[in-house]
């Protein structure tokens, strides 16, 4: 119970990962921005790069249909239906209603061919939500491809059959450098359990209680931000 209550405080934040999560204030701000839109995604949907897919519960889908990169690490622990072989989605065209992508991008090293399945696999009018880092350390390397600023995101996803219905920027405050900092600390202390722990409830969470109200009281900087959220909309079919 305490195992699956940690896993939920990892992507649906509460009071207890203000204590115990590092990245708090990001998972913070894209469940909100998830949640909100939640209610435009319908129908069959494809959850690609879906993990543990923490999102479901947000989502009232007539079918949830996980779809993951093939690796031993994926069929063992994670919730995943489908397998990718880094090529092709496994299913017909037009097969989902709706798709949701969610912080996944950035480790495409083929995006023209990833957003080409994309757009393949979902109907003619069919929703997508998509967030994608922009302010983030390199992480799960060696998989971690590239940053996209949200006149990239906004093109690539335009040039691959999509419009844009809503474009969004999770964390547009002084925010951002507290969380770089929580993560920084994260990072320095990871391989050292007892030592992790320690500047997590010590150190981490003090940064969070202070640095979350401080970073609202200072002006908003739009230019400057965690994570970018699209909600687009297929309108052509790519060849």
């Amino acid at each position: 119970m305490i195992k699956e209550l940690i896993k939920k405080e990892q992507f649906i934040p509460g009071p207890l990962a203000l204590v115990m999560n590092p990245f708090f204030i990001a998972r913070r701000g894209l469940y909100v921005h998830v949640r909100k839109l939640a209610p435009q995604i319908t129908g069959k949907l494809l959850d690609v790069g879906c993990g543990t897919k923490p999102y479901k519960h947000l989502f009232h889908a007539a079918e949830y249909v996980g779809l993951d990169i093939d690796t031993t690490l994926n069929r063992e622990d994670k919730d995943i239906d489908f397998f990718y072989d880094g090529n092709h989605f496994p299913f017909p065209d037009k097969s989902f209603d709706s798709l949701l992508c969610s912080q996944v991008f950035e480790h495409v090293f083929n995006p023209e061919n990833f957003l080409k399945e994309m757009n393949r696999v979902l109907k003619m009018d069919g929703k997508a939500l998509i967030t994608v880092p922009f302010v983030w350390d390199e992480h799960e390397q060696p998989y971690d491809f590239a940053r996209y600023s949200s006149f990239g995101l906004r093109s690539v996803f335009e040039r691959a059959g999509f419009e844009i219905i809503k474009q969004e920027k999770s964390v547009q405050d002084l925010r951002v450098l507290v969380q770089l900092l929580n993560g920084y600390l994260y990072k320095k202390t990871v391989k050292y359990r007892i030592l992790r722990i320690l500047v997590t409830v010590c150190i981490m969470f003090p940064v969070h209680l202070i640095g979350i109200p401080l970073g609202r009281l200072f002006p908003s900087n739009k230019d400057l931000y965690l994570d970018n959220i699209l909600l687009a909309k297929k309108v052509k079919d790519i060849v």
